[in-house]
């Protein structure tokens, strides 16, 4: 891939990453601000989430915390899985069993499992908190090998 389509690259994941932090970032507030835990807990308890109450105040802080450090692009790699298992939870206990489109079916969260999915893949791309704080990407890998040690400019954000 040549510089140039690489960087592109990058800054179409840092849009990715971007607007999905917020959208997290959004479901993590209305859950805290508008639902609040003691409501988020009734539902969760509702539909027979074990647990309810914790289950409630973990959901929100990954929500919530996980969008915010996905907007910064710090902690990607780390934060995306659990992204992407509040998605299971919600595909399995809310949205799974009302078919696929909107607005109760489980759509929204696919997308939202799959971008976090592939941001984890991906790392975080362009404009990350991570580069700022000199956070070193692993090596990239490369057709089942790995990269050289040193760093291209086309590999500098292959991973993070």
């Amino acid at each position: 891939m040549n510089t140039q389509a690489n960087a592109q690259a990058q800054y179409g994941i840092t849009l990715l990453r971007v607007v999905v932090g917020l959208i997290f970032v959004m479901h993590g507030g209305q859950k805290l601000f508008v639902m609040g835990i003691d409501g988020v807990a009734g539902f969760f308890g509702s539909i027979g989430i074990p647990f309810a109450y914790a289950s409630a105040v973990l959901v929100t802080a990954v929500e919530l915390l996980g969008g915010a450090l996905l907007i910064a692009g710090l902690f990607t790699r780390y934060v995306t899985p659990l992204l992407a298992a509040t998605m299971v939870g919600a595909i399995a206990t809310v949205h799974g069993s009302k078919g696929f489109f909107l607005p109760e079916g489980y759509e929204f969260a696919l997308i939202l499992l799959a971008s976090s999915a592939a941001l984890f893949l991906t790392g975080s791309g362009a404009l990350a908190l991570d580069d700022l704080l000199g956070r070193q990407p692993a090596a990239p890998v490369r057709a089942g090998r790995a990269a050289p040690a040193a760093k291209s400019a086309d590999t500098v954000y292959a991973t993070r």
